[in-house]
């Protein structure tokens, strides 16, 4: 299965799964605390949204300050816009993937792994000992 069939599985499963779960959980708990679940995880997650991406934002400022490229920052940002846009999405398990993806340690792990394992990016780390950097080149001695 490539990637354009598992997004249009996707797009037409999570809608069944959300209903279903709202379904589930009205029944269980009743109509008024479900819709009262469903507004307070899209007000924590419009605040996480606001206080994540603001600091998100500063951190992108102060690497482009110190001349580095705020690759990672950047990565962090985009994982926020991505769960903002699923906490717009009614339904439990947008807001809990949008939930996982405001809140700061699950959003380091998330972006470690994008990182890591699909992007193809490393992280600089200082402490690497992968030997003497050495720059090729020709040179003349003019005295």
């Amino acid at each position: 299965m490539n990637i354009a069939q598992g997004l249009l599985l996707a797009l037409l499963a999570l809608p069944i799964l959300e209903i279903y779960l709202l379904i589930q959980v009205g029944g269980i708990i009743g109509f008024l605390p479900t819709l009262l679940l469903l507004f307070g995880a899209a007000g924590w997650g419009t605040f996480l949204l606001q206080t994540q991406g603001l600091n998100t934002w500063l951190r992108v400022q102060q690497s482009l300050a110190r001349g580095e490229l705020p690759a990672v920052e950047l990565i962090n940002g985009a994982v926020i816009v991505a769960g903002g846009a699923l906490l717009l999405l009614p339904g439990f398990l947008s807001d809990v993937a949008g939930l996982l993806c405001l809140i700061p340690f699950t959003r380091r792990l998330l972006v470690g792994w994008l990182v890591k394992n699909r992007l193809g990016l490393r992280q600089a780390n200082p402490n690497d000992a992968e030997g003497p950097k050495v720059i090729e080149g020709e040179f003349k001695r003019e005295d």
